[in-house]
């Protein structure tokens, strides 16, 4: 199981990235969607039973947009193997994804403006299987994603396709 690259981590700043990303939608829609349903939940329950329901639904969130990036960075790993590439991610329940290295067609980089504020890039692999991408690579530094989008497409694949 020798790999040219070591088992490597995202860039620390995609964290910040998810976090905006999270606390803007808690902003803009889980609030407002909160509080059109609170006089809802009065009606059908009560009061106190309202608040509890909708408190708990905004920690939830809270702790979703806050916590939660630094969890999921903390246990999302990449690796380029000697076969494949292999992508694991997973907080509560953990996926490891292997990519063949002769199967992949193209490769991609992408970038939004939070992204390109902080520095960072998305590295997506595509194979024959389809036009959504098989495995996502996000929150890498700019020129990490270029080195490995160049890593990768030098590999010759052996299956014809």
């Amino acid at each position: 199981m020798s790999s040219s690259i070591p088992q490597s981590q995202l860039d620390p700043n995609i964290t910040h990235a998810w976090r905006f990303g999270r606390f803007f939608r808690l902003l803009l829609i889980t609030t407002p969607f909160t509080a059109l349903t609170f006089p809802l939940l009065i009606w059908m329950f009560n009061f106190k039973i309202a608040s509890t329901l909708c408190g708990v639904y905004l920690i939830y969130h809270l702790i979703w947009a806050l916590i939660w990036p630094t969890l999921e960075y903390r246990y999302f790993r990449y690796d380029i193997r000697d076969h494949d590439f292999l992508v694991q991610q997973g907080v509560l329940f953990r996926q490891s994804s292997a990519i063949p290295l002769h199967r992949i067609q193209h490769i991609d980089t992408h970038q939004g403006p939070i992204d390109r504020l902080l520095g960072l890039s998305t590295l997506m692999l595509y194979t024959a299987s389809g036009v959504t991408p098989d495995g996502v690579i996000p929150g890498l530094a700019e020129e990490e994603a270029q080195h490995l989008r160049d890593v990768l497409s030098k590999r010759k694949g052996d299956d014809g396709v």
